[in-house]
């Protein structure tokens, strides 16, 4: 029993360590990230008044939700959105090089229309339900539009009206097709051709979903940012990371010696844990995001550090070393959680009631925290008691417990 302990301590070990070497760097390159960290897109937009329609603040409010539904339309995580004044918006997107493909999304105001056969617009983008890009059989690319119910009706009649004549449908005031209709059309449903592309279909498509600007918008300032650290910056803080690393690990070893060992493998177990977690659920990472887990990774080691400095107390009682480590754990285990349980807290109003890369440093300081309880409380006291039942180190100088007399039982 105690050499199968060993045994598979030693395997668990050596396989932490192999995955952690190989799989850490892939893996954290693999993440994405925000704007301060890879650069993207900076445009700003104002809102300008025409005779149609005047610029006011609810125009401008609805202007800022339909961006921000056509950003989210793009699958972009951490961009930023946010209000310059009485009618200009500021938009950054991570990630996004072509400031061209920006302007062509943000910036168009989308208004849908069709008109009969003598130019009497009868419907709007408002009568719309949905819209997707689609390639037919004849491998044309398409948008199909799904009408509300009242959408429906009204181009069933539209349709049953001009039988024989042309309907055009426009965007901008621009004709985008001018189908002749052959017959009534009912069920709900048309379609829009005259794509180039698939992917021109589907910005179509993205816009006639998120709905057309109430207001016209001009683009003030476009341009391409870089990562607001800079290169350089983010390798002295790569560098920085790493001997923060490097400390603890060191630390943890001199102090607790095989108790610190154990710690130190649960660790990066730990880092793996919460870099899959993050890959897992797509999250963007920013410096708010790098700092709550630099924060979650210091309250890990705070956590060991509670259970073995109890652990030397109760062994220095004349505890086995088995009955010290329970112990160590057990009574630990209130002032960890309550801690971690006050921190996750925090994490959540943050989230709640925080907007941006606020969020994001929540998001990882949450996870964070859940996985360090795991990793500290259920991996490592795991460990521990397969090296303690392996009876290899007997004395508890070995496993941190400087200064104490050795009682010779384990």
């Amino acid at each position: 029993m105690r050499k199968k302990n060993f045994a598979k301590l030693t395997m668990i070990v050596i396989a932490i360590i192999g995955v952690f070497c190989y799989y850490i760097s892939p893996l954290a390159h693999s993440i994405k990230q925000g704007l301060d960290l890879q650069g993207g897109t900076h445009v700003v937009l104002e809102a300008v008044d025409t005779p149609e329609a005047p610029v006011n603040e609810d125009a401008v409010q609805r202007v800022v939700k339909i961006i921000e539904k056509r950003v989210n339309e793009l699958g972009l995580t951490e961009p930023i959105i946010q209000r310059q004044g009485e009618r200009r918006i500021i938009v950054e997107l991570p990630g996004v090089k072509d400031p061209e493909k920006a302007i062509e999304i943000l910036g168009k105001t989308a208004m849908l229309e069709f008109q009969d056969d003598s130019g009497v617009t009868v419907m709007t983008g408002q009568d719309l339900k949905d819209a997707k890009a689609q390639i037919d059989q004849s491998n044309q690319n398409l948008v199909a539009l799904e009408f509300s119910d009242e959408g429906g009706k009204k181009f069933a009649d539209l349709t049953a009206k001009n039988v024989g004549k042309n309907i055009a449908i426009l965007l901008d005031k621009q004709i985008l097709t001018n189908p002749n209709v052959k017959e009534a059309i009912t069920g709900g449903k048309a379609v829009i051709t005259g794509s180039r592309t698939l992917e021109e279909a589907q910005r179509l498509a993205l816009l006639l979903r998120s709905g057309s600007l109430p207001v016209k918008v001009d683009i003030i300032e476009t341009r391409t940012v870089g990562p607001t650290l800079g290169q350089d910056s983010k390798d002295k803080s790569e560098f920085a990371f790493a001997i923060g690393i490097g400390a603890i690990i060191f630390f943890m070893l001199a102090f607790y010696r095989l108790s610190g060992f154990i710690a130190n493998i649960a660790l990066m177990a730990y880092v793996l844990m919460l870099l899959v977690a993050l890959k897992m659920l797509d999250a963007t990472l920013t410096l708010p995001g790098i700092a709550g887990i630099i924060l979650s990774i210091g309250m890990a080691v705070d956590a060991n550090v509670l259970i073995f400095e109890r652990f030397k107390e109760e062994y220095k009682l004349g505890k086995t070393l088995m009955s010290a480590m329970d112990s160590g754990f057990s009574r630990a285990f209130a002032t960890i959680f309550d801690s971690n349980l006050t921190t996750l807290i925090t994490a959540g109003v943050l989230f709640f009631l925080g907007t941006g890369t606020i969020k994001g440093f929540a998001i990882t300081l949450g996870i964070g925290i859940v996985l360090s309880m795991i990793t500290a409380i259920t991996f490592t006291q795991y460990l521990l008691k397969l090296l303690i039942s392996s009876k290899i180190f007997k004395d508890g100088r070995a496993y941190g417990a400087l200064g104490v007399k050795n009682n010779e039982k384990v």
